[in-house]
């Protein structure tokens, strides 16, 4: 097939595409599965209590129920990358949507407590593969000009999913007369929180359909006149296919495939670099924002809010999370990188220490004091305000620029799976934390947050305004 291109150059390469919208759709159905990490990820945080219930656990083995998903999704990010090199961007976002779907199926109709965790596996590979497919894809499809803002689709989907499925909870919890495990149709309350994200996760698949594969995996399996195709759908016709296609091409030759040895050197193993990068991965886990989502409702009920309460504040929580992602966008490129993290760490030490001396205070028929508790629900919203305008964001922008070139692959696998520990660790920690004593809990993410500020000022490097090219 024989394609008529115009000549333009670099003007041609910043204009708008002809098919705005179309490239709007790509991006936004590719982060279909960002949304449905968020979701997955936090839809557990209303079953938590009435899994508790059924199958008469104590918190240990409930932590670990809720925090295996976590396992899988190491591994799910762990085999993305080459996966998506051999078979194709497309292809693994449909294997992570029938993952999600299978999961979603299993988790509602669970036989036993193991099989369930076997579900929460599976839709943990899911997680794991949308964390890496999707912002992969999306840089990949972008229109140079417009590539900083499409990128931004997966953040905001995840945090929208997040908050739907907070929403979706409450709005079951309802149905079933504020019983997470009152029935509906035959099936308990917390089965149906579950088992609806097959809605998005089969949608997700179906979307998968309707985009075209990635330019650049293309190229690498010889189909040079579909990926011309895709380049003129996505960047206009008015860019010189050829020239694309050749600069493609000598990019994927001139790219160091980095490994875990060039990270090496240094006196402590690692480059001073990547434990920077393992260090902004482990702190933005260790403050305890997964345990606003995976147990918020637990949380509540803890100091006696009742179940519809507890999950009306998740779902207001998870509407903070947005508020602050949107202002964490909006000045990440201003304000710069390092006093953005400052600020959230300073405003999240405040507000965890807040929520710490809230829950100290003695419950009155199970439930805190009213002055407590309303300081304890202020201050566990500005505790999520605080990190979703700063770490939320910042932490991955930084990730993505401060590594050298040369490891910058490699480099983000590790700090990547740290992070995934660090949540990990926090996760399965926290039901038994909160049984030994729930205000000592908060103290211990109090003291995390203080310890960001000293590490950010002496360490980590303000990269904005910096070209990649720069670091070193």
């Amino acid at each position: 097939m024989t394609t008529t291109v115009q000549v333009r150059g670099s003007e041609g390469r910043g204009a708008q595409p002809e098919h705005l919208g179309r490239v709007i759709f790509i991006t936004a159905a590719a982060a279909m599965g960002g949304f449905l990490f968020g979701y997955d990820s936090s839809v557990i945080n209303g079953a938590v209590e009435a899994i508790r219930g059924r199958y008469d656990i104590g918190s240990a083995a409930l932590a670990q129920v809720v925090a295996i998903a976590l396992i899988g999704s190491a591994i799910g990010a762990a085999i993305a990358g080459r996966l998506a090199d051999r078979i194709g961007r497309i292809r693994v976002m449909q294997i992570a949507a029938v993952l999600f779907t299978v999961s979603a199926v299993g988790s509602a109709l669970p036989f036993a407590l193991w099989d369930l965790a076997v579900w929460r596996v599976l839709g943990g590979i899911g997680i794991g593969m949308a964390s890496v497919i999707g912002p992969a894809y999306i840089a990949e499809v972008a229109p140079p000009a417009y590539r900083g803002r499409l990128a931004s689709f997966q953040q905001a989907a995840i945090v929208i999913g997040i908050a739907l499925s907070q929403l979706v909870n409450w709005g079951i919890l309802n149905a079933a007369d504020g019983d997470q495990r009152g029935h509906i149709a035959g099936i308990e309350a917390w089965q149906w929180m579950l088992g609806v994200m097959v809605v998005p996760a089969v949608l997700y698949g179906l979307l998968s359909f309707a985009i075209p594969e990635s330019p650049r995996f293309l190229i690498s399996v010889g189909k040079i006149d579909r990926a011309k195709q895709v380049l003129a759908e996505v960047e206009g016709h008015g860019v010189h296919l050829d020239t694309r296609v050749a600069e493609i091409e000598q990019a994927m030759r001139s790219e160091h495939k980095s490994t875990f040895k060039d990270l090496l050197g240094g006196r402590f193993g690692l480059l001073p670099v990547v434990w920077i990068g393992i260090g902004l991965s482990v702190f933005q886990q260790l403050v305890g924002i997964n345990v606003a989502f995976y147990y918020s409702s637990t949380l509540w009920q803890s100091v006696g809010v009742d179940p519809s309460g507890s999950f009306f504040y998740s779902f207001t929580t998870s509407i903070i999370n947005i508020l602050g992602t949107v202002i964490a966008m909006i000045f990440v490129d201003r304000i710069g990188r390092k006093p953005l993290a400052l600020i959230g760490s300073a405003g999240m030490a405040v507000s965890l220490a807040l929520v710490a001396w809230a829950f100290s205070a003695h419950l009155v028929d199970g439930k805190l004091p009213h002055t407590q508790g309303v300081l304890a629900l202020v201050a566990a919203h500005a505790f999520v305000l605080f990190f979703a305008l700063s770490w939320g964001v910042v932490v991955w922008v930084l990730l993505g620029e401060m590594f050298p070139n040369k490891i910058r692959a490699a480099a983000l696998g590790v700090a990547a799976s740290a992070q995934w520990i660090a949540n990990w660790a926090i996760t399965a920690s926290f039901p038994s934390l909160s049984d030994w004593n729930l205000s000592a809990t908060y103290v211990i993410y109090t003291v995390f947050a203080a310890l960001s500020i000293p590490f950010i000022l002496k360490w980590v490097p303000e990269t904005k305004g910096k070209a990649l090219e720069e670091m070193g």
